[in-house]
């Protein structure tokens, strides 16, 4: 987190948070480079999934130009200090020792001990105070010599897969990403932190975001699990566009309502896939899950909805291009006056009520203000014409006639302001 100078990682007091890859691009000089951060050796993870996080500190080392072996300072040399310096010299990999937790009082007079892991001089520092980074990234920029990375370009979608535990999340990640990229597994809330993997597809660089799972909130057992749900939440905001996963054999809960309903409260396009279909498929057909879902989730009668089975890729790629599609939709501008043909033509159709004025309401003029969403502003006469439910209609008729098919928009409705100078009566000269 202090090399890439934001909270990527979860942070926590007790042992072993990390479980999966974390990757993130570090400022080196004028250069960059890919820091993966990996789970803790040694650790017995509480849920059994410890040969699963060796298995991916295996995968970062071998996929590694220069490993930082990162000790605790105050602790001086342990054993299981030695082991790990064994382990990581038969990779015969670039290595540099950095010790952390210098800011502890006496954490300096460990230092000395640290020569005896072979590993050479370590590099103190202190990873909450900011101390000995700019020494720690200088030993970098020189152990790994010219020709680092530019900067990476922006990918051009970021996509976040999010659901509730165990819908397949990860399972589609791996998939996507033609390896294992991270952790699948039975055990509900695998996943901890959002993990970022960007992709080539296509010609399209995609920022693909897997996240924890969600629960209610009563049922959050600690802080790490609340701060996995937060990291969530912020992958949904960080988005393009989101996938939202569900378990094709589960009817739609509480959680995935109160889910949905943060991201349409965000305007975000949203997919809905309906995973693990190959258990369901022998119980219903698509057409019977269409009208379900727009009985349960009315407010995204308009978003997509694919079948997908992430264990066998069946809807993967479809969902990526549909992501995309939806994307599009979002940057999509409509020319001023295309946008009041097609308003005052719903208006002839259908108008609105009267409002507090008992004057019928009009609409003066529309225009669209913004993309990503597209925000259109309609100026009126009277506001209070324009109720819920007329809004609602004005919304429905905009899909249907302005390519915004199948994403949100943001309606919003002013009353037109009176030039005051137009207003004013004239005034009489006085003689």
């Amino acid at each position: 987190n202090a090399l890439a100078g934001r909270r990527i990682a979860i942070v926590d007091s007790v042992p072993g948070v990390t479980r999966d890859r974390i990757s993130a691009p570090v400022p080196v000089g004028d250069s960059y480079v890919e820091l993966l951060d990996t789970g803790g050796f040694g650790i017995e993870d509480r849920d059994n999934l410890t040969d699963h996080i060796n298995q991916q500190i295996d995968l970062a080392v071998a996929s590694a130009d220069l490993i930082l072996f990162l000790v605790d300072a105050r602790e001086g040399l342990q054993p299981l200090d030695r082991a790990v310096a064994e382990k990581l010299r038969r990779h015969g990999k670039g290595l540099l020792l950095v010790a952390n937790k210098i800011d502890i009082p006496g954490a300096q007079l460990e230092l000395g001990e640290l020569h005896g892991l072979g590993a050479g001089e370590p590099i103190p520092i202190s990873a909450t105070h900011g101390q000995g980074l700019a020494d720690l990234t200088d030993a970098i920029a020189e152990r790994l010599g010219p020709g680092l990375a530019e900067r990476p370009d922006e990918p051009n979608m970021k996509l976040a897969i999010i659901g509730k535990r165990n819908v397949g999340k990860s399972t589609f990640i791996n998939a996507l990403a033609g390896s294992e990229r991270v952790i699948v597994s039975e055990v509900p809330g695998t996943t901890r932190d959002s993990i970022d993997v960007r992709i080539e597809l296509d010609g399209r660089t995609l920022l693909a975001i897997d996240t924890a799972g969600m629960r209610k909130r009563s049922k959050v057992a600690d802080d790490v699990e609340y701060y996995s749900q937060h990291r969530a939440l912020r992958s949904i905001r960080r988005a393009d566009v989101v996938l939202f996963m569900m378990d094709a054999t589960d009817p739609v809960g509480r959680v995935e309502k109160n889910l949905l309903q943060y991201v349409t409260e965000l305007f975000k396009p949203v997919v809905l896939v309906l995973n693990k279909w190959d258990l369901a498929e022998d119980r219903a057909d698509r057409d019977d899950y269409i009208p379900y879902l727009a009985e349960v989730l009315p407010e995204l009668a308009y978003a997509p909805v694919l079948l997908a089975c992430a264990a066998t890729g069946m809807g993967i790629r479809e969902a990526v291009e549909l992501a995309g599609e939806l994307f599009d939709q979002t940057r999509t501008r409509v020319p001023t006056p295309e946008l009041n043909n097609v308003v005052q033509a719903m208006l002839a159709r259908h108008s609105p009520k009267r409002g507090r004025t008992h004057r019928p309401g009009r609409v003066y003029y529309v225009t669209q203000v913004a993309v990503a969403p597209p925000t259109l502003v309609l100026f009126v006469n009277d506001v209070s014409c324009f109720d819920a439910t007329y809004r609602r209609y004005l919304l429905n008729q905009l899909r249907q006639h302005l390519p915004f098919t199948e994403i949100p928009i943001r309606l919003i409705i002013r009353p037109r302001r009176r030039d005051p100078d137009r207003e004013r009566p004239p005034q009489r000269e006085r003689p």
